[in-house]
Order: C-alpha cells, then structure tokens, then sequence
C-alpha cells in the first residue's frame, strides 16, 4: 500500500536546502567537475524530458530557476553584475563568487579568505552556466548562480556535489541515518548530489530511486544541451505553474484539484500519472458555465489582496505600505475590544491576531526586502514576547527565508523577507502616469497660482503679445471665475491677451501648457527663470 503523501506546507525552499550544502563547503573541498554516468531514469524517454523545456508559466513570465549559459562581459569593480552575457536589458549578478564550473561545486571562498573581485573570477568571452536565483526588479538585473541545483518530488539535484545532503528541517537522527543509508545504496551517478527534502523524510527506497533516476535523466538532457548550443542561450526551464505547485504543495488530503485549462489539465494529470499515481484521478478538469474563479470564490480573495487595508476577523485592520525602500505595515484597533475592556489585553489580542495575518499577506502579495510591523503598544514584557513567537511561528509555513528581530521599545517589529520575485503589486500594476507613484496630485487652486505666477512674468516680456492657456477642465473654471478679476488687470498691465481653455477630463489634474505669441503668431520661447539664482559671493578677507 502506498504511504500517505506528508505535508509541505512547512517545507523548506530551493534556496535553503542549496545554503545549508555552501556552508557545509566552508568546511570542506568537494570534488570538482562532475561527469555524467549514463545511468538514466527508467520508463522515461529523452523526448519526454526534452518536453520539460517547452513549459512556460501561466500566469506571468517568471524566469527563476532556469538555466542558460551566457558568455563573460567587461569586468567592472564598480557594479560586478555581469555574471553571463544573457542577451537582456540588464546584466545578471553573479551572487558565488568563485571559480566558474559546469555543476557548481567547490572552489568558494572560505570564512576568512577575502571574496575575489568578478573580473579576477571570469575572463570576458569565457562560458559558464548559471541559474537564475531571483527575478530582476525595477532597474536590478536578475541574481545568478553558479551553484546549479534543480528541485524533484522528494529530492534536489546539485550537480558537483558528489554527496548525500539531508535538510535540517529533518531532525529525527535514525530518519536522517536511514535515508542516508538508502540514497547511498542507490548509488547516485558519479558527480551529482542529492539533498532530500523534508518532503521525502516518510518515502521508501522505490519513490527516492524513482525521483533521482529522474533528476539524472534531466541532467543528461541539460548537458546535451549545453554541448550543443551556443551562448548566449537558455539550456533549462522549471516545469509550470501548475506542475510545480502539484509537486510541492500537494498533500493526500486534498481531495480534488480543479484545472480550467485543457493544456494545464493535460500536463498536470501526466505528472501525476508519473509522480503519484495513486492521486491521478483526483484532478478534475472544470467545464462550468460559470468562471471557476468565480464559483470558487476566488476572484474576490484576489481583489482583496490588492487592497491596501485588510480587515482583520474580529475587528480591526492592517494597512500594507509598499515603497522602494522597505514595506510597512500599520495594526490598527479600530472597535475590536477584548473581553474584559482592558486596554493592555485589548492590544495583546489585536496585536495576535495581525501578526497571524501578515504572515499570511506577506506570502500572497509576494512582499519582501525590509519590513516595518507597527504593532498597538503594549507595556507588558510577556505580552511583547508573546507577539514575537506569533509572528515567528505564522512565518515557519513560508517558503522564502524570514529573518525577525526583536520588538523595539516603540512596538515596531523589524524583519526581513527573501525577495523572490517581484511584488504582486509591481506584478500586477503599472505606475500611474498622473501622480507618478506617489498617490498625490496638485489641487486645482495649487495649478491656479502656479499659472497666475507665470502669468506675472509673461505679460512683463515686450515681445509676447498673446498668451494661451490649457489646463485641466477644472482648473479651467477655477481661473475663469475666481481668478477672473485678476487676469483681466494683468490683461490691461502688459496689452497682452490672455486665453484659458480647458483640455478635457482625462488630462492629468496637474496639466499645463503655457504658450507665448508674437504678433506673428509664432512662438516665442519662454522660461520661468531664465538663469538660477546664486547667492552672492563672499568676499575673501586678505
């Protein structure tokens, strides 16, 4: 009978499982280049594996975990962000550096040694492969790594490592001592490492031999690739959307999984088929009438996410700020009050319940780099502690890495949070090309005096004889009756002409244009300050 699928939820990422084997290396030198054995995964042909590169996300392109090869660019102390030529806008940074290798073993620096500089490391033309690790965001090109690694059902693939690996997370010595046992009767291919994930820890030896069979029939395939093409090129893809959140989100008591997508049901019931076969018939294929989201209700969770407050269960909000710089998060009471209407209890149990919660907000916005959460003081030290473990333990089920400091005298808990990808925020939304991001706009009456402004300078200029006007609609109105008054002396003051008209709703509230005419009708160049001030010199005393 086949054992029950255990839980993921709490499983480590990819990027955890690869730092646990670098600081390992600290200690000690791996062997070096791999060679492939020609041992291969059985019942799975190379056209199979060749269909692996042919998926693409569902949602929106997501590059992480591919990888290309690419060819060295100019050294440059400065940025050291050329870790391979990958045919972008923006070069990719090379977070290891050490000597360049096809598997991605040894040679890094150790504790103490100094980190030598890119250009000492790659030579300008010179091949290497590399993964993408994490996506660009903004101007940042995307962080690469010469570690190469690519992630199974139960097991990580590392080429190089030439070891057995077996994650933290799995703390039982005889669990640990008796997976070891059984990866090395398997026998791994010469220069390939295997780490198995917390996710195998209750498998038996035919479902780890199957997932590394698997592993090194991919391997071959990548090698093949890399002989035969040309850099700069993409040599390896992760499998979609859909397979990958089978592989490591699925657990044996979800019942049914729905797929609205004909290509997305077929890809994901064939892994299943080959991965789990006992849960292949729980994927469903949904026809509905209605939008699957829609029944679901999912389409309104979505919206929710994408707004800036979240109310909390039983009263109360958080209120998610995204800027370049760091993310915060305010908690506020609102009418939620405890019990027994103390004040000190009332904020305690507030303060438990938001810290529930952004955990979860952090995972569904894809929020990271530094955050700031403004927790409702509370005086009471075990109070204060007893928030903290809230947070630390409602962030144990995220798969990026979190790092919690202590709460500060001001109630604000500082913490950091592996950037992965880009925010569903910068995912999702463009930035507004009225307020430029900031949320702000002028007021009418503020565009109004900026215009009565120039306004004084134009009609003093002997040159101008006709001053045209084009502003939003409202500022329009506001001109022509409350500044009326005004524009008609300054009409008289210079014997210019003065036109205002409006430029429709949809301009930005802060549109203007400001137009100047000789008596010609062409147009005359006008600045509002010719030359910028400078204050007067100091004279020197002898």
């Amino acid at each position: 009978m086949e054992p029950a699928i255990p839980t993921t939820d709490s499983d480590e990422s990819i990027e955890e499982l690869v730092e646990e084997e670098k600081a390992l290396e600290e200690e000690e030198e791996l062997e070096s280049a791999p060679t492939i054995s020609e041992s291969a995964g059985e019942g799975q042909s190379d056209a199979d594996l060749d269909d692996e590169f042919g998926n693409v996300d569902a949602y929106m392109p997501r590059p992480r975990g591919g990888q290309g090869r690419g060819r060295g660019g100019r050294g440059d102390r400065d940025r050291e962000r050329r870790g391979g030529g990958g045919g972008g806008g923006r070069g990719g940074r090379d977070r290891d550096r050490r000597g360049p290798r096809m598997g991605g073993g040894g040679g890094r620096p150790g504790m103490g040694r100094p980190r030598p500089h890119i250009e000492d490391i790659f030579k300008r033309g010179q091949e290497v492969l590399v993964q993408v690790i994490k996506e660009g965001i903004g101007t940042k090109g995307p962080t690469l790594s010469t570690y190469i690694s690519i992630a199974g059902r139960y097991l990580v693939l590392m080429p190089g490592l030439n070891r057995i690996g077996v994650s933290r997370k799995i703390e039982d010595d005889e669990t640990r001592r008796r997976l070891r046992e059984i990866m090395n009767e398997l026998r791994p291919p010469k220069g390939l490492g295997f780490i198995i994930r917390t996710a195998g820890q209750d498998r038996n030896r035919e479902e780890l031999q199957s997932d590394l069979a698997y592993l090194s029939r991919l391997w071959q395939v990548v090698v093949r690739r890399i002989k035969k093409q040309k850099s700069p090129t993409e040599i390896y893809k992760e499998s979609d959307m859909v397979t990958r959140t089978i592989r490591d989100i699925f657990t044996s008591d979800i019942d049914t999984i729905w797929v609205d997508e004909r290509g997305a049901y077929e890809a994901a019931k064939e892994f299943m088929e080959a991965v789990m076969p006992r849960y292949a018939d729980r994927i469903k294929f949904y026809d509905g009438a209605a939008p699957m989201f829609h029944k679901y209700g999912i389409e309104a969770e979505i919206a929710r996410i994408q707004e800036r407050k979240v109310s909390l269960p039983h009263g109360g909000s958080i209120v998610i700020d995204q800027t370049e710089a760091m993310v915060a998060i305010d908690v506020n009471s609102g009418n939620f009050r405890a019990d027994n209407n103390n004040a000190e209890e009332t904020a305690y149990q507030m303060n438990l319940q938001a810290a529930k919660e952004i955990a979860r907000q952090l995972r569904l916005r894809d929020l990271g780099g530094v955050i700031a959460n403004d927790f409702i003081d509370m005086r009471d030290e075990r109070h204060r502690r007893g928030v903290e473990k809230a947070l630390r333990d409602a962030v144990q089920r995220d798969r990026a890495r979190t790092k919690i400091l202590r709460i500060s005298q001001f109630g604000i808990i500082e913490m950091t949070r592996q950037r992965i990808r880009p925010s569903l925020k910068r995912s999702a939304f463009q930035e507004c090309g009225h307020c430029h991001g900031t949320g702000n706009v002028k007021t009418g009456e503020s565009v109004s005096i900026e215009v009565m402004r120039m306004l004084q300078l134009a009609v003093n200029r002997a040159h101008i004889m006709r001053i045209e006007i084009r502003v939003h609609d409202e500022v329009a109105k506001y001109l022509l009756n409350q500044k009326r008054k005004e524009i008609v002396a300054l009409e008289e003051q210079g014997k210019k002409q003065i036109a205002i008209t409006g430029a429709g709703a949809g301009v930005s509230p802060e549109f203007l244009e400001f137009q100047c005419l000789d008596n010609n009708g062409n147009e005359v160049k006008f600045a509002v300050v010719d030359e910028p001030l400078r204050p007067p010199q100091r004279r020197r005393g002898r």
